[in-house]
């Protein structure tokens, strides 16, 4: 993931819940111009539901990413038993360009992968992780990644579009929306150059914020599914986060609110937007609040209708107490169930895995079974 360092000034976002939940958000869809490819990319977004983040090649902080084995033959059938049914990979090949590691050594570990998961059964999401595009130098660097993306389409264009999608950039940053949409149309038109089925993925500025995706019109191409991340509230999810700064300093942060066990606030989030996210806990932090912020983006999928997926969703695991942890995931996965939002688990094996370990089932509480939906055989 990247920093999310973001603007927690919430008095916009709740009227725009209220708004939602007072009038339904009655508008009309929009008429697809390919009612079967539109309808095709709904049906393909759902396959990705129950998804899991492998975060393996975007950790940029390890000295050489490729120097680890990735995922193994007890990963996949430790995640099919689990019940995952697709994985996400981000790539961080602005990173490894930088490094000047050939791209065909990066290539190889991704086709490992597709093989695997080709070999077990899971659909794949190959995603471009950590670019450099902003509102200066988006002129530049947007033709950086097309090429990119041209490379991987011609690369992969016999992978059967049923199990292999492309996410065209991870978390857009907080810039102009005008102007990354403006770099997402023609990221898209380049790639339907090279592939014309393939089904992409493509999410709002401010790193793919519920609240930009609600405001972004959408693309002219039928086949997208629309990504957003959910972290909300953010307080607790990252508390503590040392690459987020001090505005998630406080720790100790429970899930659902308790008034008895809340902790001071620390001091280090004094006049940052984590003081106010302070205040605004005990009116976020409940499952409630979880449902009414994941039907503000179902409410724009509905009005353009198009497919949406929730392409993040978890909790830091180095501060939140485990339990905590599990109610949070289970609350967030049965809202997404509710509202027929497929969403996918950052992540597997890094700082959010769902283990207290390496990945094995010994690793994995009871509580977080529960909150994934797996039946321990006995």
């Amino acid at each position: 993931m990247n920093t999310k360092n973001i603007s927690f000034v919430k008095l916009l976002n709740r009227l725009l819940i209220i708004l939602c939940l007072t009038t339904g958000c009655l508008v009309a869809k929009s008429s697809p111009k390919n009612e079967q490819m539109r309808s095709l990319a709904f049906k393909r977004a759902q396959s990705l539901n129950n998804g899991i983040s492998i975060s393996w090649l975007e950790q940029t902080w390890i000295k050489n990413p490729l120097a680890g084995a990735g995922p193994t033959t007890a990963d996949f059938l430790l995640l099919k038993k689990l019940g995952f049914k697709s994985i996400r990979l981000p790539v961080a090949f602005t990173y490894f360009e930088s490094e000047h590691i050939p791209l065909q050594n990066v290539f190889a570990r991704i086709d490992k992968v597709v093989k695997q998961c080709h070999t077990y059964g899971f659909k794949l999401v190959l995603d471009y992780h950590y670019g450099k595009i902003n509102d200066t130098n988006y002129s530049e660097e947007t033709p950086k990644i097309i090429n990119l993306w041209l490379k991987i389409a011609k690369r992969y264009k016999t992978i059967s579009a049923n199990d292999l999608f492309f996410e065209l950039y991870n978390e857009p940053p907080h810039m102009n929306p005008n102007v990354w949409k403006d770099a997402a149309y023609n990221i898209v038109t380049a790639i339907r150059k090279v592939d014309k089925q393939r089904t992409l993925i493509v999410g709002a500025s401010n790193y793919n914020s519920i609240y930009e995706l609600s405001r972004f019109v959408r693309l002219a191409d039928e086949n997208i599914v629309y990504t957003f991340h959910f972290y909300e509230p953010f307080f607790f999810t990252h508390q503590g986060a040392e690459w987020v700064g001090d505005q998630v300093a406080t720790t100790g942060v429970s899930f659902p609110y308790n008034a008895e066990n809340f902790p001071a606030l620390n001091q280090k989030a004094k006049g940052t937007y984590g003081e106010t996210n302070y205040e605004q806990y005990k009116h976020d932090g409940n499952e409630q609040s979880i449902n009414d912020k994941l039907h503000i983006v179902k409410a724009w999928a509905d009005k353009y209708y198009v497919p949406i997926i929730c392409g993040e969703y978890g909790v830091y695991n180095k501060n939140a107490d485990m339990g905590s942890r599990c109610r949070y995931i289970k609350a967030t996965r049965a809202a997404l169930k509710k509202l027929n939002i497929p969403g996918m688990l950052w992540d597997y094996d890094s700082s959010f895995s769902l283990f207290t370990g390496k990945p094995s089932l010994a690793n994995l509480s009871s509580c977080m079974k529960d909150a994934i939906g797996y039946n321990d055989p006995k």
